[in-house]
């Protein structure tokens, strides 16, 4: 028997509950960038649009302050290649926001780590964190342009020596694999971090030209899964992940053992529902397009400085598409229909499956665990 057809709610009115405006922005101040990394998302997508002046910004960071914006997460392209980085910060502190920075370090200069300690700079910031996918530059530099890692990693000790708090991620890619050994000791035991994120290089932006020699093949995502939950266990948790093979291999675990015990299904699975962050924060690209993610630049919920930011916040079918999937079974998707699992699965990340298939509404193979089992050959999306 077919499951009853999912009904289509009405993409302009907000899902109960949603407050009047997101906790935390994502901000991508600037399209540029001194690096042109091989698996870079943010890459061709973004070629053809402009950096927005200093005057737009700090006028849009009144505008959040207003909605009492928490937070704010300020990446690009490269953050520290805009020379109005600080008068930026200085506007999102001026509107009671806290942030955070995601850099390639490469940039990360003495004078740089000064500047934080003007006015209440150190004070407002979250944490600075700097990509390092190698534990010495043949690795890392696979992935990212010659002479890189030496700069990264300058640029991550200075802000780990002066006390600011810092963080690195790993995005794992078909040359640092079985380097994950050496990067674990290299960024907590010799440099001294508190500990490390993970993810993965997705088929998305530059990768879709050098997926063969970044995306990792479904082999090397489960040893990368395997590597990263016993360098975890040694290193008592340190090593965090929302998305990527150690966040899969976690929710593998998770499954198994609820079928160990006999139950039907985990809290909140069986829908589509695995995105919750678009009911507490969005994103902003470097020309001020709105959009639920910065990894959905194509679902544009306004622009800002023309459409006020509570109502693309509220009613955007961009922003609500994304919200409304939860509402869609997982038994209702073709490809999911005969699947015993399906109350425990949560489908996957939006933002993967619209780079891959063009779609949101998909189920993604990888985070399957029917084919996980080996119980699907094949990739039925």
């Amino acid at each position: 028997m077919n499951p009853e057809p999912v009904p289509v709610p009405d993409l302009t009115v907000p899902p109960a509950g949603l407050p009047r405006g997101p906790r935390t922005v994502d901000l991508s101040l600037t399209g540029r960038c001194n690096l042109k990394c091989r698996y870079c998302f943010y890459a061709d997508e973004m070629a053809g649009r402009n950096d927005l002046p200093t005057e737009r910004w700090l006028a849009f960071f009144e505008e959040m302050g207003g909605l009492a914006v928490q937070r704010v997460t300020i990446s690009g392209g490269e953050a520290f290649i805009r020379p109005d980085l600080f008068e930026l910060i200085d506007g999102i502190i001026a509107n009671k926001m806290r942030y955070a920075i995601l850099s390639n370090g490469t940039l990360i200069t003495p004078a740089v780590v000064e500047a934080f300690g003007v006015g209440k700079r150190r004070l407002r910031l979250d944490y600075v964190q700097v990509s390092i996918d190698g534990s010495r530059a043949e690795i890392h530099d696979q992935s990212r342009p010659p002479r890189s890692f030496d700069r990264a990693l300058t640029g991550l000790r200075l802000l780990k020596e002066a006390g600011l708090p810092v963080v690195a991620r790993v995005t794992l890619n078909r040359a640092n694999v079985e380097d994950l050994p050496n990067i674990a000791r290299l960024l907590i035991e010799d440099v001294g971090l508190a500990g490390f994120g993970t993810n993965d290089a997705e088929q998305m932006g530059s990768a879709r030209c050098n997926g063969e020699s970044m995306v990792l093949t479904s082999a090397e995502r489960q040893r990368a899964g395997e590597l990263l939950t016993g360098l975890n266990d040694k290193y008592g948790g340190r090593i965090s992940a929302s998305a990527g093979p150690l966040a899969i291999a976690r929710h593998f675990a998770e499954i198994d053992e609820a079928l160990a015990r006999g139950d039907k299904g985990l809290p909140g699975a069986g829908t589509l529902s695995s995105c919750g962050g678009v009911f507490s924060k969005m994103a902003v690209l470097h020309d001020g397009s709105m959009v639920p993610c910065s990894m959905l630049p194509t679902l544009t919920m306004g622009v800002i400085g023309l459409h006020p930011l509570a109502a693309a916040w509220r009613s955007s079918p961009a922003i609500n598409a994304v919200r409304y999937r939860r509402e869609i079974p997982l038994a209702s998707l073709p490809e999911c229909r005969d699947c015993p699992y399906t109350g425990f699965c949560r489908g996957g990340c939006p933002a993967s499956m619209m780079a891959r298939y063009g779609r949101l509404n998909v189920r993604d193979p990888l985070v399957c665990y029917r084919r996980y089992k080996g119980e699907e050959p094949g990739d039925a999306v």
